[in-house]
């Protein structure tokens, strides 16, 4: 506390006309409820200049992050999406459930064939009872690295958030950035048979920050008025790392994940995969002083590289004097599950919910990785994989491939050849899933492939238990379902038994990501009440490029607005 009362002594130069000319910078109104909101996303190149390097990136309107949407509670979304790139496109609109719009929703090959070079396609669909904090991100290889942004929807209209009115709002986007075409490179990883090379530099709305070369200066920052309250979104856009985020000196209120409300819990960081969003309130409550706000990373893999140096921004007090130094923000170790687990213990819906008292379809579900047998003549420059083999991912030991034709086109149009409708509710064999035996390396790691999906009953009340496997590491995996939000029932460590599981039937968490743990286990339920075609998968890019995912198909109902509405004139041919 010494050396923070001194840095805090030099850093303080608020005098009263100064702190009289002080902005409030209002939050941004809500827009009238009901509402059509129109937006124009063309996918253009962008000339950037970092680390001290100047490359081209893909991005939505030549803006890094991407444009905010705003919207309200019930607004209907229209986005017209031009691709003048010479790369293929498909926006995903990440957490909106698309209810009755499952055209609309974005994965390549799952639901849409890419928007080429110089197409367009209109994408409409309503935030039916949903509010909070959502992102869109490009879903084609691996260009969500660049092209993504924020989905701001507010609350209808006189209805107040369930907490505090923050003075202010802020949108944090964590991120990678890598030096390297990231569509080039997804190709060289996948031909290599071999790991991703970790990114150059993580970013928070796009500034890698001070500990980077050449990077003094490109730094976000948030100018704070001494006592007030801000809500800060953070949203994980990055591509295949997890990462902690915390502010020196300042605790953060988790008050909404995955845009539902959750009951409010105070920690001093949080952790959020690729694909999860978080709200946090933050009061401005210390010295006036420079703060660190600090992103880095969680890799609870073995014998994987990763980017161990920490991105930065300011949490930046007005007063406070403009060379002074910033104070350091303290992240867990970037092993450190512990931290990871006391962060969902805290998770709880803000209010009491309603969770399936029966099971309809319950599937158990492995994730994890497996190594192929080598079966290229070039073994040194396509098998650099583990024991001389290629990686590859799976569900239920089964990579996924993705199709000719989007699966949902050929569900619809009833186009053979495609897919099969065989995904298995259970893997082949129960093991010891954690520690390996009796497939962990070097015994057989095989994976099959296929583009298998799972057929689901309209109104079914579905259970899913993701396992982690140890069959090359064990490592946290970021699961995402399309279509839906669910509720986290349960997780824990190790194989999971239903016989000492303990489930929260009261208030579990209601999110549309879910980190499975580390050599363990997590349980969701849903009602499978939107009909459609909807991706099951690891939010790790490198691992949904490997095939760590699966389709759920989610047949009509019989009564009205059950039924999934005929494609859009417009829709991409591949």
């Amino acid at each position: 506390m010494a050396n923070l009362a001194t840095s805090m002594l030099l850093c303080l130069s608020l005098s009263m006309s100064y702190y009289l000319q002080a902005f409030h910078a209002m939050a941004h109104e809500w827009p009238g409820g009901g509402s059509t909101r129109f937006y124009d996303f063309k996918v253009q190149t962008l000339r950037v200049t970092k680390l001290c390097n100047t490359k081209e990136i893909v991005t939505i309107n030549r803006m890094f992050p991407g444009p905010v949407i705003y919207a309200q509670e019930d607004d209907r979304i229209i986005v017209k999406v031009t691709n003048v790139t010479p790369y293929n496109a498909t926006i995903h609109w990440h957490g909106v459930r698309q209810k009755l719009s499952c055209w609309f929703d974005g994965p390549s090959y799952i639901t849409q064939c890419p928007i080429q070079a110089g197409q367009t396609f209109t994408y409409e669909f309503t935030l039916v009872k949903q509010k909070g904090t959502f992102f869109w991100h490009a879903h084609v290889s691996w260009l969500r690295a660049t092209a993504h942004g924020a989905i701001v929807v507010y609350p209808k209209t006189g209805i107040p958030y369930p907490f505090k009115q923050p003075y202010e709002e802020h949108i944090v986007i964590l991120g990678e950035y890598w030096l390297r075409d990231v569509v080039q490179l997804e190709r060289q990883v996948l031909a290599s048979g071999g790991a991703a090379p970790p990114a150059d530099a993580f970013t928070i709305n796009g500034h890698p920050g001070p500990n980077y070369n050449c990077s003094r200066n490109d730094v976000y920052r948030i100018e704070v008025v001494p006592g007030k309250t801000y809500l800060l979104r953070l949203i994980n856009a990055g591509l295949n790392m997890e990462n902690f985020f915390a502010i020196a000196y300042h605790n953060l209120t988790v008050v909404e994940v995955d845009a539902e409300y959750t009951k409010s819990f105070t920690t001093d960081s949080v952790m959020l995969g690729p694909g999860q969003t978080m709200n946090v309130l933050v009061t401005a409550d210390q010295p006036i002083g420079k703060y660190s706000m600090a992103m880095g990373p969680y890799m609870s893999a073995q014998n994987v590289s990763f980017q161990n140096i920490s991105a930065i921004a300011y949490f930046q007090y007005l007063g406070a004097a403009p060379n002074c130094l910033s104070l350091p923000a303290k992240l867990p170790r970037f092993n450190d599950s512990l931290a990871v687990m006391t962060v969902m213990d805290g998770l709880r819906s803000l209010n009491p919910v309603d969770v399936p008292k029966e099971i309809d379809a319950s599937l158990f579900v492995t994730v994890g990785l497996n190594i192929n047998k080598c079966q290229s003549k070039t073994p040194q420059w396509n098998c650099q994989g583990t024991n001389n083999g290629t990686f590859a991912a799976s569900m239920n030991n089964i990579s996924f491939v993705n199709p000719t034709v989007s699966v949902l086109e050929a569900y619809y149009k009833k186009i053979g050849g495609n897919f099969t409708e065989d995904f298995p509710d259970s893997p082949l064999k129960f093991y010891d899933f954690v520690n390996g035996a009796p497939n962990n390396a070097p015994n057989n790691t095989q994976a099959t492939s296929g583009t298998r999906t799972k057929v689901l009953e309209y109104g079914s009340r579905v259970q899913v238990i993701f396992q982690d496997t140890g069959t090359v590491t064990t490592e946290n995996h970021p699961i995402h379902l399309h279509g839906y939000s669910f509720y986290v029932v349960g997780y824990g460590t190790g194989n999971f038994n239903p016989q000492t599981a303990d489930f929260n039937l009261i208030d579990p968490p209601y999110m549309n990501t879910i980190g499975v743990p580390v050599g363990g286990w997590a349980a969701i339920q849903f009602v499978a009440d939107n009909p459609g075609v909807w991706f099951m998968h690891c939010h790790l890019d490198i691992h949904q490029s490997w095939g760590l995912g699966a389709v759920l198909i989610v047949e009509n109902g019989k009564g009205e607005l059950e039924t999934l509405p005929h494609p859009p004139a417009d829709l991409p041919r591949c």
